[in-house]
Order: structure tokens, then sequence, then C-alpha cells
């Protein structure tokens, strides 16, 4: 899926709020009776309120198709449904800032959170004197002070890992914050503007931001290099919060079918035994 996340209260279904898993839910249950009966869309990555996405990833359980709704559901020449044109029907149903971009049928044993093995993010922000291109204003950060990309990769280089990154999120009760972030890279774009690229086998709560918000103060000089990296070993959340709306969820990453559910129940026993 690919998503506009400002307008939407986040991904996870809230009562009274706008958000990605109830417009989606909504556009499934609207399939002919039968077709697709979902208690629950399960997601890869649950994005937060003004998050964007570009690469998500989702799953659903379907039921068996009864005689009578059969015919109704477009199928492909071997009598399987055809996934492309569903796609279509629920693009139709769709509000213009949610797309379903592909859907197949998942191999046996797939969880779309657990039996992920990555997940890539990238934060964009503009350092021009006069703010953001107005036409880039709902997914960049304007920061307004020129910002330095070798600085703040060789301040990154120190937080990659396997570590525990308590101090860089907003801790659940229960959770675990040991994650191993696998990549931290700034790259200047344009003339005004950076992106930074982080990948992770996942994220805690608000880690992405947290992180982006103390190299930040990096590259603009009012933080020394070594800073993030005591941040980190400190334990202390201490740290600036990027805002929401310049961040993007780009991908996800599973491996082969053949150890797609080996994959979800290791997952899962790390996060029972957190």
């Amino acid at each position: 899926m690919s998503y506009d996340g400002t307008d939407f209260s986040g991904w996870a279904r809230q009562p009274g709020r706008r958000t990605v898993q109830g417009v989606l839910e909504e556009a499934l249950q609207r399939q002919p009776p039968g077709a697709a009966v979902p208690k629950s869309v399960v997601v890869a990555g649950r994005t937060d309120a003004g998050v964007h996405a570009t690469g998500q990833v989702a799953h659903v359980d379907v039921v068996p198709l009864p005689p009578d709704t059969a015919a109704r559901i477009p199928v492909d020449a071997k009598g399987i449904p055809d996934l492309t044109r569903m796609t279509g029907r629920w693009n139709r149903l769709l509000p213009g800032d949610a797309r379903v971009l592909r859907a197949q049928v998942a191999a046996p044993g797939f969880d779309a959170r657990f039996s992920a093995i990555r997940r890539h993010y990238r934060y964009r922000v503009s350092d021009a004197p006069w703010g953001v291109d107005p036409l880039r204003r709902n997914d960049t950060l304007a920061w307004g002070r020129p910002l330095s990309t070798d600085a703040m990769n060789e301040a990154a280089r120190a937080l990659l890992g396997l570590q525990d990154f308590a101090a860089y999120c907003k801790q659940r009760e229960g959770g675990t914050t040991i994650r191993e972030l696998q990549r931290l890279v700034w790259r200047r774009v344009d003339e005004h503007l950076v992106e930074v690229e982080v990948s992770a086998d996942a994220f805690c709560h608000s880690m992405v931001r947290s992180l982006v918000g103390a190299l930040l103060l990096v590259g603009d000089g009012r933080r020394g290099g070594d800073w993030p990296a005591e941040v980190l070993a400190s334990g202390v959340r201490d740290s600036a919060v990027a805002p929401a709306h310049g961040l993007t969820l780009t991908a996800v990453d599973y491996p082969p079918d053949a150890e797609l559910a080996a994959r979800a129940e290791q997952t899962r026993n790390m996060r029972t035994s957190s």
C-alpha cells in the first residue's frame, strides 16, 4: 500500500478517527459477501499520525467463497480470483490518499508483521533558509539551518548494530527496546534537500523520529558528534523527536517463502519473551 498520512490519525483503527486501517477494512468489507471477511487487517508497521508510506505491507485472511457468491468474483482463466481486478475494485472504494498497489495470494505461513525481517524508512528535510518547497510541505520538514551530512553520518555510525534503543523509543509496557539498526545514512539530494535512509529488523515506537531529531541537532552544529551515542548509552529518553510528516515507510523485506512460517514463529517468541 501507499498512502499520504497527512489526514490520517495513523494506521491503527481508532473510534471516531480516520485511520488507514479503517478505510482499508471498510473497502474490503464492501466486497460481495464471502469474498473477504477480515476480522482485522494485519500490517507490517503501524505508522503514527502524519507518517506516510510508499511500501506498506498488510495481510488479511479470507474465507472460502460460497457457490452463490463465486460467480460475482472476478477470476482469471484458471478460475483463480483475479487480484488485479480486485485491486481495481478496492481502489475505487478507497479515498484518494490511500492506494493498494499490488495484491497476491500469500504463501503458507506468511504474516505481514511477524514474517518481516527488515523495515525501511526515509526522512526528508529542507535546510533552505526560506523553508520548504510548498509542493513538498506535507512530506518534508523545514529545518531552516544549514545541515552537514558528513557530521550526521559520522555521528550515526555509533548507533548502528544490535543495541538497546530505550533512549530513542517511547516505551510500551512489556515491550523490548532492543533492535538491530542496520542502516542510517544521510545524503544531500538537492541544494537545500537532505534525506536519511533508515533500516532495521524492527523499530520501537518513535525510534526513527527520535534518531532523526538527535542527528539534526548534530548536523546544524548545536550538538557535538558524540552526543547521540552518549544519549544511547544513558538509556534515558532525552532527545528531540522530529515531526511525523517528514517520515515515509518505503519498503518491508521478507525471507524466501519456505522460511516465512519459521520467521514468524521466531519473531513471536522474541516478542513474547521480552
